[in-house]
């Protein structure tokens, strides 16, 4: 996600960077160990100028990851290779890419923003370049499609809010849609979250998981809302057969006071691990499925979203923070929804 926030705090540029760095001062994990030992320390990957969002790992083991262009220029796609350390750029011209995800064919799908942006649900192709896939809804252009997750059963949920842009808005609220590549159709699963950010299936394919990140803007203020009326919370709902979604649940309600949660993953016993962006107290936090919090894992940043990898790299959390791409091992291997399960 992108909000006021992550202007004020990110506006500080960083030099190009693709060494490791272990923060051994940061505060240790805490919490549940069986998920992340408190011995488990974040490993700086690569650092740059940018914002980086949206990390998703390809069956080769590649960790990709949006690095978004605040100034409204050309955002990126960077891939990082794991066996060799190092972050190429896979995309030179992403489209404001935001959240990405490989689905069971191999191809990398995209939420697209606004601020210069494709704003559109988009297929990366294979030598980067953006192919949109759906663009309006009742014709009418997306706000801003800020992430999306693939559902085991091919159906694409994604989010469409909007926090930087200066396109007019033409849709009339920030829903949940659902793409489904067998009819070429796009729906409105809901419009009960007011402004959905980071979104996750459940490993059974039985739960959409949506974060609320209202922060009181509509993103096309020239100045924050002086007292912003934020609402933040972590929501279930139940997927029935027809990809359509059930009741909301409410699992944990962050309050009005500072920002919640921004991207999710999950691992393979359906722990929710999602990106914590409180200024008192951000990092990744570990919610069971009913909402608990099981462990925390400080980061050196505000957290804008997080990934698994797979093979023999399936338990190492992968996190986008601030400019930079970071990991830490975990003890659980991660749930991918398109991509083989590691055992």
């Amino acid at each position: 996600m992108i909000n006021w926030q992550h202007i004020l705090v990110w506006g500080i540029a960083f030099s190009g960077f693709t060494g490791a760095i272990v923060f051994a001062a940061s505060p240790a994990p805490s919490g549940d160990a069986s998920i992340v030992s408190p011995d488990s320390k974040v490993e700086e990957l690569w650092v740059d100028k940018g914002f980086t969002e949206g990390a998703c790992v390809s069956k080769d083991g590649i960790i990709y990851f949006s690095d978004i262009n605040f100034a409204g220029g050309k955002g990126k796609i960077m891939a990082f290779d794991p066996s060799t350390g190092k972050t190429t750029v896979f995309s030179a011209d992403s489209g404001q890419s935001n959240g990405l995800m490989i689905n069971k064919k191999g191809k990398m799908l995209a939420a697209c923003g606004a601020n210069n942006g494709k704003q559109c649900l988009a297929q990366i192709t294979k030598n980067g370049k953006v192919k949109p896939i759906v663009e309006t809804f009742e014709g009418k252009k997306f706000n801003a499609p800020n992430d999306l997750v693939v559902h085991p059963g091919g159906w694409v949920y994604f989010t469409d809010p909007r926090y930087v842009g200066h396109e007019p808005l033409e849709l009339d609220h920030m829903s949940v849609f659902r793409y489904d590549p067998k009819t070429k159709t796009v729906h409105r699963a809901t419009s009960d979250i007011t402004k959905p950010n980071g979104v996750v299936v459940s490993p059974d394919g039985k739960t959409l998981y949506v974060a609320e990140t209202d922060n009181g803007a509509s993103g096309l203020e020239k100045e924050p809302p002086q007292e912003p009326k934020l609402r933040m919370t972590l929501n279930a709902f139940p997927i029935k057969k027809d990809g359509s979604l059930g009741k909301k649940n409410i699992l944990a309600d962050f309050g009005d006071k500072e920002t919640g949660i921004d991207g999710m993953t999950v691992d393979q016993k359906g722990n929710i691990y999602a990106a914590f962006r409180a200024e008192s107290r951000f990092g990744i936090v570990v919610f069971s499925p009913e909402g608990k919090e099981l462990a925390y894992i400080p980061t050196p940043s505000l957290p804008t979203n997080c990934t698994f990898g797979i093979g023999d790299d399936a338990s190492t959390l992968y996190i986008t923070a601030g400019s930079g791409l970071y990991r830490i091992p975990c003890k659980i291997p991660g749930f991918h929804p398109a991509l083989p399960v590691d055992k």
